[in-house]
């Protein structure tokens, strides 16, 4: 039964939430918000934002030293990929602003008492997966191209894929293959862990929901990605350090953004007054 929960949530049925469709003045709006969560109180951000500009740079040092540079941009490229569930603390904070709660730092560490902290650890696995398999994917094409041995420096990997037709395929098919791995993601959690973190639907219930919201938000949530996309490397340029600003920003407009989407749940009401209330949509 545990793992039943995990799966498909408290309810003895698979939960089925109403899909709302969106404009992109909807993104804006979420945006808006997410500046303005930001902005409330940035200084219970610092802990959490700080975390993917360290790790970077760990990551770069770690590349310098054992020689693997190819592996370099799939990494940075892949902190997309676990994005959603780094951010999970930022939704809680933007959750608990929206009901007039305390919003000090700590509270975003209140998830891992949430009834619904099993699926979301499942989603959470389910993302490593991706990230896993997307290194993986970048390793073999560039072995394919250049062979096994990596360049010692970062001199030879640069001219290496600047000025051979080989460096050419790895950087056009690369970032094709790159781009799959990044729809994938987005189909599967662009509202799964807000939504576990508001209602304890299930793992299941919480991926097949993004999947509808995408199928019924096609371009809308293309050009969300794009945005996420342009916005995590604009603030890589400056040594990371703008992502310390662009990750919590993007982590409250996803929780905006989930509102907008997903059509709020209906209390249930006795049998009386459900009999006389008109059923609501279903997406």
């Amino acid at each position: 039964m545990a793992n039943f929960h995990v799966i498909g949530g408290a309810t003895e049925r698979l939960a089925h939430p109403t899909i709302n469709k969106i404009h992109t003045a909807d993104l804006i709006d979420s945006l808006r918000l997410g500046v303005a969560d930001f902005w409330e109180k940035p200084s219970h951000m610092v802990l959490l934002a700080l975390i993917y500009p360290a790790v970077a740079i760990v990551l770069t040092v770690w590349a310098s030293g054992y020689y693997t540079w190819p592996l370099l941009y799939p990494l940075l490229g892949g902190f997309a990929l676990i994005g959603p569930f780094a951010a999970i603390g930022l939704y809680e904070i933007s959750r608990r602003r929206e009901q007039g709660l305390d919003t000090s730092w700590h509270h975003a560490f209140a998830v891992l008492h949430s009834p619904a902290i099993g699926s979301i650890f499942a989603v959470a696995v389910l993302l490593f997966v991706v990230f896993t398999l997307w290194l993986t994917a970048a390793q073999a094409l560039y072995e394919t191209l250049f062979g096994a041995a990596p360049p010692m420096t970062i001199d030879v990997m640069l001219q290496q894929i600047l000025t051979t037709p080989q460096g050419w395929t790895l950087i056009i098919v690369g970032n094709l293959i790159g781009l799959v791995f990044a729809i994938v993601t987005l189909c599967t959690t662009v509202v799964a862990f807000p939504l576990l973190l508001d209602r304890d639907v299930g793992a299941a219930a919480a991926v097949e929901t993004s999947f509808r919201a995408v199928i019924k938000n096609p371009l809308q949530m293309a050009l969300w990605g794009l945005i996420v996309a342009i916005g995590l490397v604009l603030g890589s340029i400056p040594l990371f350090v703008g992502l310390a600003v662009i990750i919590p920003i993007f982590g409250h407009a996803t929780w905006h953004l989930y509102r907008k989407l997903i059509e709020p749940e209906v209390a249930t009401m006795p049998a009386q007054r459900a009999r006389s209330t008109k059923p609501g949509k279903i997406a």
